[in-house]
């Protein structure tokens, strides 16, 4: 957990490996409820490689001075993401 939402971070390393990079972050909202957008890789074992760039929305709860992660929302593909923004803004024009 982070008290500062500059802090918040989805990378993440076991055994001295890193096994999530984080690419690139943009903060959405914050105060007692933070939303962050993350973009991603996940290291592939099998490849020796990181994999493709993926996405994922997280929101986060201050509660005692501390961001706790409470829910998530995984994009999986650049294609996926695409039709999230199509649709985004086919409503937003209404």
């Amino acid at each position: 957990m982070s008290a500062d939402i500059s802090d918040l971070t989805i990378q993440y390393e076991e055994d001295g490996q890193l096994l999530v990079k984080e690419l690139d972050k943009e903060v959405l909202t914050k105060g007692a409820w933070a939303t962050v957008v993350f973009r991603y890789q996940n290291w592939s074992r099998a490849k020796n490689e990181f994999g493709k760039e993926m996405f994922t929305i997280r929101r986060y709860q201050k509660r005692n001075g501390e961001y706790a992660p409470k829910s998530k929302f995984n994009i999986s593909s650049a294609d996926q993401a695409k039709k999230i923004i199509n649709i985004l803004e086919k409503w937003t024009k209404e």
